[in-house]
Formats: structure tokens, C-alpha cells, sequence
């Protein structure tokens, strides 16, 4: 059997070591969760929302365990790895509720005369298995998005890691299993690209849970044939800045949402516009707390800003930053590469910035671009230039600027005076455009997996 070791991205340090299946250990993976999938939907609601309950407070009971790992595999700060963790309790609990209110309506169905009599409703039932994919950046939270609303609504689960995190999926695993979860409703296979593309075009699973990049996540779609598709995709997500915004909150919410966790969240702040009354004030400020950010240790309880998850993503981010600035682009704040350490970066652009890899592309590194508006239309104008559209995050004190801004952006989450980083794990959370399609968030989750089935008494 092939194995890979797993290693802390900060040190280099060996983690732990998986072993890595073939084909033939992938095809006895997905039978077993056919029959977990036969197990999961015989279970009452009740026994579904006790299992759930019980991995909450699994995960909660390990809570050191899991946040010191999250820190050691993914370098994610220690403080943000416990913030996840804890997320992750809030998931499980959320779908342990919503275990017992997957239902239906009652139909009237005497509407003609041919139908007098006629009586019916309809429920949601599990589609059929899941296959999972995820990404390394949040390990245990987006595959706590994919495994509990699956159990939830009576489906299992097959999961397919991230290659640089997958030991806190099995830690995860571990979880379910000791929670009483039956056999094959919850299997991890860590896999390379070939077996996981021949698990995606497998049809015996009814829906295909995507959370990555676009490029990975569109070509997963176009091989998947008849399933279900939820794609949770990239973005380039914008914070605007208007002159009547409370400017020291919105400094504090887009340093952290800019640069916490080396910038590696899809729905970071990546692009500032700021009102031109203010922009030089504010990009200054800027400027002098992102110089302030110092890279630290995952585990230093101080630590905001760590290492990136490899060298190979902060030599491409580096490029990205180097191509900015030969297009004129100002740098404002750090700029430099120290191995996979990036240092937190804030560029100023005239203008749109159109063309350039750090305002086109999602750079999913500590990087900042800032520009200046002139009227509140310009600031829309601008934050819509782009295929993406994940969330967007906007601070003013105007009312009719925010209903104008809900109206107008093209996102699937409009976050009113704070960072489009805002996430709560019961809201649908989605995207449109090339940020995907299909909504998280455990109620909205389960609607993907499910299927509404009728039933019409004639008698």
C-alpha cells in the first residue's frame, strides 16, 4: 500500500503519515457506504439527532486535540484552529436539531373534479450516498458542512480529504464512529487525483459535495454524470468603504479578514474600495497594521498571520504581487517571501485594477488590493467587475445604500458593516457565477442531498 506523509507547513516537521488507496480499496469503500447508506435512512430522526448530538460533544470533549492538530496540519494560528473547533461543535448540534425537521406538506389534491377524494403530501427523503471533497483549509468545519447534514437527513458519507490535512478528517471519523454512527455512514479515503476522479464519475452516489477551486471544481462537474452537484467555489470578495462608515471598525474587521490565516478563506478580503474623502487616511492606517502583522508559529497563542500551506503558494503569490507592482501598482505593506511565509500585503491600484492577477484571480494569500471610488455607483461598478461571487461586505450608515448594494452586487451573501469573512453555520452559504452553485449551511445542505418524494391516497 502507497503512503504520504503529512507535514506542518510552518516547520516542516512530520506530522503523521496516511495510507493512500487504489482503486480497488476505493470500490470497497463505496460498497461499504452503501450499506452505511442502507443503515443511515432506517434510523428514526431521534436516533439520528442522538448520534449527532454525541459527536458535538465528542469533538467538544477533544476540543485541545483537535485545535492543536489543526494548527500542526493546516498551520492555521492556534487561536483561529480553537474559533474552528468550535464552529464545528455549533455544526453538529445545528444538524442534531435539524435531524428531526426534515419533512413535507400536506397537499390538497381534490383541486378537480377527476381528483375528488384525493388526498396526498410530500417528504424529503436521502437522495443516496455522498461523496465529499474537501479542501485543506478548514479541515474540520467544511467537512463538518458535508458529513452532518448528511447524517442529518439519512444519508452516508464518503469523503475524499485534502492531501496536506487529511488527519483531521480521520480524527473526525474516529468521532463518528465512537458516537454510535453505523458502519460505512461515515468512510475517509485518502486517495490520489486518478482514484478520486473515478469516485466522481461513480454512480453510486447520488450527490457530489465540492468545496475548492474553480478549475478543479467545474471539471469534477463536467465528469459526474447524473448526480446531484454542490459546488462551494473560489471568490475575490470585496469590502467597500464609505465615508459615513464607523472607519475604526472597519479597519479592525478588514485586518483580520485580509490577512488572518496567511488570507487562505475563500471569502477573505482581497479587494478595499474606499470612499476618496477618506482613502488616504484609511489606506495609510491600513499600510501600518498590516506592517504590524509579524509571522508567527501556529501555536503561539499570539499568532495571527502564519505560514502559508506550502512554498509552491507563496512563490505563485509573490508573482502575483511582483506582476502588480510592474504594473504600477504601490506597495504599501509587506511584499516579501520567506519561504511559505508571505508577509501581509497591501497594494494600491488607480482604478479597476482590470488585468491584474491579484484583482482578477482569487489570490487566497495575505494580500490586500486598495482603490479609491468617487461615487457610490463607481464602488458597485467596480466590486461587481469580476466572475466571481461569493459574499461581499459593505460599510456605511446608509440605509439606502445597503438596499441599494443588495440589490445591485452580484453575490450570494451581502454582509452589511463587517467583512464578507463573516460566516454563521446555519445560514445558506453559497455563491453565484464562477463561486459555484447549491447552498451549505445544515438546513440548505440537506436540501441538496434529499429528494421530495409524494404519496397520494386514492382510497
Amino acid at each position: 500500500m502507497k503512503t504520504t506523509e503529512i507535514h506542518e507547513p510552518w516547520s516542516g516537521a512530520v506530522v503523521g503519515q496516511v495510507e493512500l488507496a487504489d482503486a480497488s480499496r476505493a470500490d470497497g469503500a463505496v460498497r461499504a457506504v452503501e450499506r452505511g447508506f442502507d443503515a443511515m435512512r432506517a434510523l428514526s430522526s431521534a436516533d439520528r439527532k442522538k448520534i449527532l448530538r454525541r459527536v458535538a460533544r465528542s469533538i467538544e470533549d477533544d476540543a485541545d486535540g483537535f485545535a492543536t492538530l489543526l494548527a500542526r496540519e493546516a498551520g492555521k494560528p492556534i487561536a483561529q484552529a480553537r474559533g474552528e473547533v468550535a464552529r464545528a461543535v455549533s455544526t453538529f448540534d445545528i444538524a442534531s436539531e435539524e435531524a428531526t425537521r426534515v419533512g413535507g406538506e400536506v397537499m390538497p389534491l381534490d383541486v378537480t373534479d377527476a381528483a375528488r377524494g384525493a388526498r396526498g403530501y410530500w417528504t424529503r427523503v436521502p437522495a443516496g450516498p455522498v461523496l465529499a471533497i474537501a479542501p485543506f483549509n478548514f479541515p474540520l468545519n467544511l467537512v463538518a458542512h458535508k458529513v452532518a447534514p448528511a447524517l442529518a437527513c439519512g444519508c452516508s458519507v464518503l469523503l475524499k480529504p485534502a492531501p496536506q490535512t487529511p488527519l483531521t478528517s480521520l480524527r473526525l471519523a474516529h468521532a463518528v464512529r465512537a458516537a454510535g454512527a453505523p458502519d460505512g455512514a461515515f468512510v475517509v479515503v485518502t486517495c490520489e487525483n486518478d482514484v478520486a476522479e473515478s469516485l466522481v464519475r461513480d454512480e453510486r452516489f447520488a450527490t457530489l459535495s465540492f468545496t475548492g477551486s474553480g478549475k478543479v471544481g467545474w471539471h469534477l462537474k463536467s465528469i459526474s454524470g447524473k448526480k446531484r452537484v454542490l459546488l462551494e467555489l473560489g471568490g475575490n470578495a470585496a469590502a467597500i468603504v464609505h465615508e459615513d462608515a464607523a472607519v475604526d471598525r472597519a479597519l479592525d474587521k478588514i485586518v483580520a479578514g485580509a490577512f488572518a490565516y496567511a488570507g487562505q478563506v475563500c471569502i477573505k478580503v482581497q479587494r478595499v474600495y474606499v470612499h476618496e474623502p477618506i482613502a488616504d487616511a484609511f489606506m495609510r492606517r491600513l499600510a501600518e497594521r498590516a506592517g504590524a502583522l509579524a509571522t508567527r508559529d501556529p501555536l503561539d497563542p499570539e499568532a495571527v498571520l502564519g505560514s502559508m500551506i506550502d512554498e509552491a503558494n507563496a512563490i505563485r503569490v509573490e508573482r502575483w504581487v511582483d506582476e502588480a507592482r510592474g504594473a504600477g501598482a504601490r506597495l504599501l505593506a509587506g511584499g516579501h517571501r520567506h519561504g511559505a511565509r508571505f508577509e501581509a500585503t497591501v497594494l494600491a491600484i488607480e482604478g479597476d485594477g482590470a488585468g491584474l492577477k491579484v484583482v482578477d484571480e482569487e489570490v487566497f494569500g495575505p494580500v490586500a488590493t486598495v482603490h479609491r471610488y468617487a461615487t457610490w455607483d463607481d464602488a458597485l461598478r467596480m466590486a461587481n467587475a469580476t466572475r466571481y461571487g461569493l459574499q461581499a461586505g459593505v460599510f456605511t450608515d446608509s440605509h439606502a445604500r445597503i438596499r441599494d448594494a443588495f440589490d445591485r452586487l452580484r453575490v450570494g451573501g451581502l454582509i452589511v458593516n463587517d467583512v464578507p469573512t463573516f460566516r454563521v453555520d446555519n445560514m445558506p452559504y453559497g455563491g453565484v457565477r464562477d463561486s459555484g452553485f447549491g447552498r451549505e449551511g445544515v438546513r440548505f445542505a440537506i436540501d441538496e442531498m434529499t429528494e421530495k418524494k409524494l404519496f397520494v391516497d386514492r382510497s
